[in-house]
């Protein structure tokens, strides 16, 4: 391998530009080019967002436009409820320099809306007002935060926001009125919290009591200034982009008033529903993501790959850029940045690095004869003192400690809403840690030495109720599966790191017993497999509570003797003179339940070991558990542990102070335990939007999943593939419940049904299969965590009197789930025969043939089934006889809904198609169902029933639950509690 410090700085990346607001779009103009080659300008257009070079200068005039400088593009957000932002680094501090190359943490962002010159004006001059106010180095560290509904907060380190009383920056809306600020000596008072502020009651104040607070209300949620735009005719349409992505036709309406888009040819579309419904949740994605960007969790350097680790470098030619250099597992803005690397802007393009990067420096005292417990004569974690040091030709015995973590993009989010495996492989909070020795001058001749951890979710499958204080792991899915996902996960550490050796510190009783025991079973069974290439990956179940109980946390050395043979044969990696001379053969995976807090305790000691170790081979003996001057040490891993913590669970991190002091005291407890309470809170209340956020901003998912999100007020998971989820359960229900050989399989579809028989009205609605034989139709209720049947019906087709279909809304609490096309269903209705069977999965599944008076519909439910068939009470008739009075107490019926059609995941796999590879919509699905038990119960006078006319009176279309209905069956409370909910989470 080459000398690194030969390797040339990546060429033609920015490293400051200067953003200011043309007529025609956006320019993005390189600042300080003498020490680099010249790259040209890019100007991006407002209604169109494409980019285009200008050369050999931006327009004249621009000079005098409002503008400011910021230190790079982390990408752009399009198309977002018909708005597109650009983001820039506004802010960044350094928190370490590797082979003399500065690496920076991002501390602030400027998001400029791409609408119009006069919005990316404003945006841009209350962002060259917030960077004039950071210049120094105070405001600089300060990470301001606002949203556009005019709430000011700053994001701190313990990831909250917390309302303060300074000018934060307002770059994507102007405020709403033009009330001053009262004294300082009127803070409490709630009047000019209201009318000054706009603090927690102005912002309902505003809309409720303004005279155009609707109206302003309106334009703000779709990222527009609350003025009126100048000279609105003279918009124009603009041609399709090169992407094919839809474009916005300013100043275009449909006939209902309604704006228009253009689609990948330039046709004009009238905006969707669920536009509107991403426009009122757009200040808080815009918000979410100035605090995700505020939070100091992300990091880049312009010259050095902070993306891979030592042994893992590659030399970047002259002519490569540098995001195709950066391991794309830790490329955290790959997707914001897709516009420009699809335009070919590669100098534009600065990867990203989710986790934590820290670095100390210390001093070696070579002959400590007065004091043997303080080899290390001084230790300082300065930024400054270290671009000294490095610099200092004479500082051969100071030595510096380098810390990064990289978390990885897959499978990523938040605490209980991200747990364990996917399909892939990919476990919840993976992170990989790198500790690297090496000299302050980082001079080519000294070694440098790289000691690599691993940390993630359990590899199986499970899931934890985030509204329990200490909810037990619930496994999901079969064995089968579970192991097939668990071997990829190893599969892909071996094919990274080598060997494997798993700590186990989950607890051998409670909860979390079970959920370690399966990781035990499936480890045993990996290696009776004879592991993987080779590999044998081998577990250490080390329960840390129990050995550690009252605070001992000293006690965790039982498990370092206990690691320390494979951790010495792994070894760790040097290089010097540019070669690496030695490679960790092998690497510790290190996990608890939630690879946080006991992880941290673990990783810190074997990194102190592996420290003691590489120091021996610089010819230095330390004991870092006795040495009094390694505090520096205990600090470096505590700020990575509460890095991590915060990541991924939003507060620092628990045990905290044994990771700094390597003491434990009452004090700290107490301390874990307001953590504890932070959790929980953000768990149940911050946590289901900042997920949905995230998946969006890493390309997971689009803009429909904030639709799904209004609705549920949570997010599905991308990463599980629900498409294969219910094709297997199509698969193994159709094994279980069709005995008879001579049946034939027609189709099997996954619907929404009541929970309780013969009702179309009951909560919760849930996922079951339904099945079509030549015979009869099958009612599976399925049990989706063990993947096993619960219960089902078999209805024989003979005994089907017919089928309504129709829009069937059961909720009014969004415009998604009144919608009449998305929402639609069918009503099978049969009177129950001696070929009818019912059958409940106990430990056996036990039968009930023909009528069982146990599935009787109680006094309401025979109503409802009245008021459903009985045309005299609702209208609704089956055309092949009139309903007799006894059929309240013979008839039963079996209600579904459609699934939604579009998903919100990214990937296409995951939506339904029909032959011709268009999204098949709900009531075309719904169609064929009826269609395909019509054909099956009569065919052309072959099928099961003999009856003539081929049933062409057996399928009718008509309301079954209609809008009007629906809104007089959503209760009051009902609907309070969802305006609770959104209150709270949205």
């Amino acid at each position: 391998m080459s000398n690194p410090e030969s390797i040339e700085p990546m060429p033609g990346l920015v490293r400051k530009l200067v953003i200011f607001a043309a007529v025609d779009g956006l320019i993005l103009q390189p600042a300080n080019q003498h020490d680099q080659r010249a790259i040209p300008s890019l100007q991006i257009r407002y209604t169109t967002q494409g980019a285009a070079t200008l050369r050999p200068a931006p327009p004249k005039g621009s000079v005098h436009l409002a503008s400011f400088e910021a230190h790079g593009i982390v990408g752009c957000l399009l198309n977002i409820a018909s708005a597109s932002y650009l983001v820039s680094i506004r802010h960044r501090q350094q928190v370490a320099q590797i082979r003399g190359y500065p690496v920076y943490v991002i501390t602030s962002v400027a998001l400029i809306p791409l609408s119009s010159q006069s919005e990316a004006k404003k945006a841009i001059e209350e962002t060259k007002k917030e960077v004039e106010k950071g210049s120094s180095d105070q405001a600089a560290s300060r990470v301001v935060d606002s949203d556009s509904s005019g709430d000011e907060g700053s994001y701190h380190s313990d990831g909250h926001v917390r309302d303060d009383n300074t000018e934060a920056s307002k770059a994507l809306t102007p405020p709403y009125g033009n009330a001053r600020r009262k004294s300082q000596e009127n803070a409490d008072s709630v009047a000019q919290d209201v009318i000054g502020r706009r603090g927690q009651y102005g912002r309902f104040a505003e809309r409720w009591f303004s005279r155009k607070g609707w109206t302003s209300e309106r334009r703000r949620v779709q990222g527009m200034s609350s003025d009126v735009v100048e000279n609105p005719e003279s918009a124009c349409i603009e041609e399709p982009s090169a992407s094919g992505r839809p474009e916005i036709v300013s100043g275009s309406k449909d006939e209902g008033g309604e704006p228009l888009r253009s689609d990948a040819h330039g046709a004009p579309t009238t905006i969707l529903q669920g536009q509107d419904v991403t426009s009122t949740l757009l200040p808080k994605l815009l918000r979410t993501t100035k605090m995700l960007f505020a939070s100091k969790s992300l990091f880049y350097s312009y010259d050095y790959d902070i993306t891979r680790r030592l042994g893992d470098q590659k030399v970047k030619a002259t002519n490569i850029p540098l995001h195709r250099c950066v391991d794309p597992l830790f490329f955290w803005n790959q997707h914001l940045t897709l516009p420009f690397i699809e335009n070919s802007d590669h100098a534009y393009v600065l990867p990203l690095m989710q986790g934590f990067v820290g670095q100390r420096s210390f001093d070696i005292d070579r002959n400590p004869s007065k004091d043997p417990s303080k080899v290390i004569s001084e230790a300082r974690e300065g930024v400054e003192d270290i671009v000294k040091t490095h610099k200092d030709p004479q500082a051969d015995s100071t030595f510096l400690l380098t810390l990064i973590s990289r978390r990885s993009i897959k499978r990523p989010g938040l605490r209980y809403l991200r747990r364990g495996i996917d399909e892939e492989g990919h476990t919840a909070n993976s992170v990989e840690t790198e500790q690297i020795l090496s000299r302050a001058s980082w001079t080519p001749n000294e070694n440098v030495h790289s000691f690599t951890q691993y940390r993630g979710s359990i590899p199986l499958y499970f899931s934890q109720s985030p509204y329990a204080f200490k909810p037990v792991p619930v496994l999901q899915h079969g064995f089968d599966r579970n192991h097939a996902a668990f071997k990829r996960h190893f599969s892909n550490l071996a094919g990274r790191y080598g060997d494997v050796q798993i700590a186990l510190l989950v607890d051998k009783h409670g909860g979390e017993a079970e959920i370690g025991q399966q990781y035990q079973e499936h480890t045993e069974r990996l290696l009776s497999e004879g592991g993987i290439s080779g590999i044998k990956p081998d577990v250490e179940w080390f329960d840390f509570h129990a050995v550690c109980r009252g605070m001992r946390f000293e006690n965790v050395s039982i498990l370092m003797d206990t690691l320390g043979d494979t951790l010495e044969k792994y070894g760790t990696t040097m290089e010097l003179n540019g070669e690496i001379r030695t490679q960790q053969k092998g690497v510790l995976r290190t996990n608890c339940m939630d690879c946080l807090d006991r992880t941290n305790v673990v990783q810190s000691a074997c990194a102190s070991k592996a420290l003691e170790k590489q120091l021996q081979k610089e010819g230095v003996e330390v004991d870092l558990q006795t040495d009094t001057t390694t505090r520096w040490f205990n600090t470096l891993w505590a700020d990575n542990g509460d890095a991590i913590s915060k990541q991924y669970s939003s507060t620092a991190a628990l045990k905290g102070d044994y990771t700094r002091t390597r003491k434990r005291d009452y004090r700290g407890a107490l301390n874990d335990f307001g953590l504890t309470l932070s959790r929980y809170y953000n768990n149940i209340v911050n946590d289901y939007f900042s997920q949905a956020a995230i998946d969006y901003l890493l390309g997971n998912v689009t803009e429909q999943v904030f639709e799904e999100f209004e609705a549920d007020m949570m997010s599905n998971d991308p990463a599980i593939s629900m498409r294969k989820v219910r094709a297997n359960a199509i698969d193994t229900s159709s094994k279980i419940v069709i005995a008879e050989q001579r049946e034939d399989l027609i189709g099997g579809w996954i619907l929404l049904s009541p929970q309780e028989a013969n009702t179309v009205r009951t909560f919760p609605f849930e996922e079951v299969v339904l099945l079509l034989t030549d015979a009869a139709l099958y009612a599976v209720r399925f049990d989706w965590n063990v993947e096993k049947v619960k219960s089902f019906e078999r209805v024989d087709l003979r005994s089907v009197i017919g089928i309504l279909h129709g829009t069937y809304i059961t909720s009014t609490l969004t415009a998604t789930q009144m919608d009449d096309n998305r929402n639609v269903g069918l009503v099978i209705k049969y009177r129950p025969g001696k070929e009818d069977i019912a059958r409940v999965n106990t430990r056996s599944l036990s039968a009930a043939i023909g009528t069982d008076d146990n599935d009787e519909p109680d006094t309401a439910h025979t109503a409802a089934i009245a008021n459903l068939f009985d045309p005299s009470d609702s209208g609704i008739s089956l055309p092949r006889r009139r309903a007799h009075p006894s059929d309240t107490q013979t008839l039963k019926f079996l209600a579904f809904k459609a699934l939604p059609a579009k998903s919100s995941l990214a990937n296409v796999g995951e939506k339904k198609f029909d032959e011709g590879g268009v999204v098949v919509s709900e009531r075309d699905q719904v169609n064929g169902i009826c269609e395909d038990v019509r054909r099956a119960a009569y065919g052309d006078g072959g099928g099961a029933r003999s009856d003539t006319g081929f049933g062409r009176d057996f399928v009718e279309e008509m309301e079954i639950i209609g809008l009007k209905e629906a809104r007089k069956s959503t209760g009051y409370l009902e609907q309070w509690g969802h305006e609770l909910k959104k209150l709270v989470w949205a």
